[in-house]
């Protein structure tokens, strides 16, 4: 949902313009804002977007949370470069544990740090209804160590309406999605909510298809997290296409109006027509969407290092562009014995990583075929002792991800991840000087939507 934010700011921004006015929106209050912040060393600019879901007043018959407290559904650190033509957003899982540095609560008093706590924690410090972008703020700054511009947050009832007010989104799905796939606590399947295959989505539909979770990939949040990074990209397709005119452009911002907070920097037409006029030469393809490098740690996210900070390095630089793409390190696994099953449909995959992995030092036991051939990550399970061992095996492998595993040894299990970009190693490209962690997982708001549809 919070991926809303760069259609939103162009086409609030320049339908304010065509009205020629000079209104404002609904802006929070920037005492919260740490005074321990980076330096502004970007030529471009860092747009923290938040997508909240309190059920206070009209978002109550939405679903989402419970109670009025509000809470980071998602967040992502949009990143603006200065030459105005390439935008990357990087999604912050949730349920990412990280620091939260003091924050200010309402009656005025801050609370001390916080050490490995679930990120979505920052926004609902001080529990009130529209919770503290400031302190999110103050935690997206901790944790990358780059300066945020500026804070957007986006509801329920604001994205419901933007939906529906450009006529609807195209989405895709791999199967019939059912009432309990929505709500698992269901004693019974259902009625079926969407059919398999392309479709359009708008409003309560829309909202549904970004908050699915169960019955579809691997029911997790980072497999949501990549469909709402699709649906974003294919929204602002669809407002691309209808073309940036007063005709189609009006409607949004109407609709802009009701669906954001912002900081008191964006808090006027002025201000939010001259960002987003800042963006409007942004094509599809160099609208990117990655996920901060991460891996399973329980039942909660650990953020993945040195690969997370060499992500923000490469959004930090006092840049005009995205790097060149770069060579990432080559990964050799001498003394590490796996085995290999193949987990998709493509003959002779587990024999092709085998290849590849011994040419590199490791020690292939056996390759197979996995009793799940469905998965579109590559997935390291690991016994106990082993987690070093398997985190070495997954740099080798774009996108994969750790888990551990009651059985002895390491198993390497193939998703279709690596049937499309088979091998992380020298000469291998990263997109947009993402590191090799990411780079697998790039999207581009240009992407087929009916690609790669369990997304996790």
């Amino acid at each position: 949902m919070s991926g809303l934010s760069l259609l939103v700011l162009l086409v609030a921004g320049i339908g304010w313009g065509c009205l020629q006015v000079n209104g404002s929106i609904g802006t929070f209050s920037a005492d919260g804002i740490s005074g321990d912040r980076p330096p502004d060393s970007s030529k471009g600019q860092n747009v923290l977007v938040i997508g909240s879901d309190s059920r206070a007043g009209e978002n109550s018959g939405l679903g989402g949370g419970t109670g009025a407290v509000g809470r980071s559904d998602t967040a992502f650190l949009l990143h603006v470069y200065g030459d105005h033509r390439h935008a990357v957003a990087v999604s912050i899982p949730r349920d990412s544990l990280v620091d939260i540095p003091a924050c200010k609560l309402p009656g005025g008093g801050w609370t001390a740090p916080q050490h490995a706590v679930m990120f979505n924690g920052a926004f609902s410090m001080g529990e009130t209804v529209e919770g503290n972008p400031a302190c999110t703020q103050n935690t997206v700054e901790h944790l990358t160590g780059l300066r945020v511009d500026h804070t957007v947050v986006v509801d329920f009832a604001g994205f419901s309406a933007l939906t529906s007010a450009v006529g609807g989104v195209p989405v895709c799905l791999p199967h019939d999605i059912h009432q309990r796939d929505l709500s698992p606590e269901r004693p019974t399947r259902g009625a079926r909510i969407f059919a398999k295959g392309p479709q359009t989505v708008s409003g309560q539909r829309a909202l549904d298809y970004v908050r699915l979770r169960h019955g579809i990939g691997d029911g997790s949040d980072m497999g949501r997290i990549k469909r709402q990074q699709a649906f974003v990209a294919s929204l602002i397709r669809k407002v691309k296409s209808q073309g940036l005119n007063p005709g189609t452009l009006l409607p949004l911002a109407d609709a802009a109006t009701e669906a954001m907070t912002v900081d008191p920097g964006l808090g006027s037409a002025d201000r939010l027509l001259s960002f987003a006029m800042s963006m409007k030469n942004i094509d599809l393809h160099n609208t990117k969407f990655v996920t901060v490098p991460w891996r399973y740690e329980g039942a909660r996210v650990a953020i993945v290092e040195p690969d997370a900070d060499a992500l923000w390095a490469a959004r930090g630089g006092a840049e005009g562009r995205p790097a060149s793409p770069r060579a990432a390190a080559p990964v050799f696994g001498t003394g590490i014995a796996i085995a290999v099953h193949n987990g998709t449909r493509v003959t002779g995959l587990a024999a092709r990583a085998a290849e590849q992995l011994r040419s590199r030092g490791f020690t292939v036991t056996t390759t197979a075929t996995a009793s799940n051939q469905d998965h579109v990550s590559t997935v390291i399970e690991f016994g106990p002792g082993l987690r070093d061992a398997a985190e070495t095996t997954a740099r080798f492998f774009t996108g994969a991800r750790t888990t551990a595993s009651t059985t002895d040894g390491i198993r390497v299990v193939l998703g279709s991840s690596f049937a499309r970009n088979p091998v992380v190693g020298p000469g291998t490209p990263s997109a947009s000087a993402a590191p090799s962690a990411v780079s697998g997982g790039v999207r581009s708001a240009d992407d087929d939507p009916c690609a790669d549809l369990s997304y996790g």
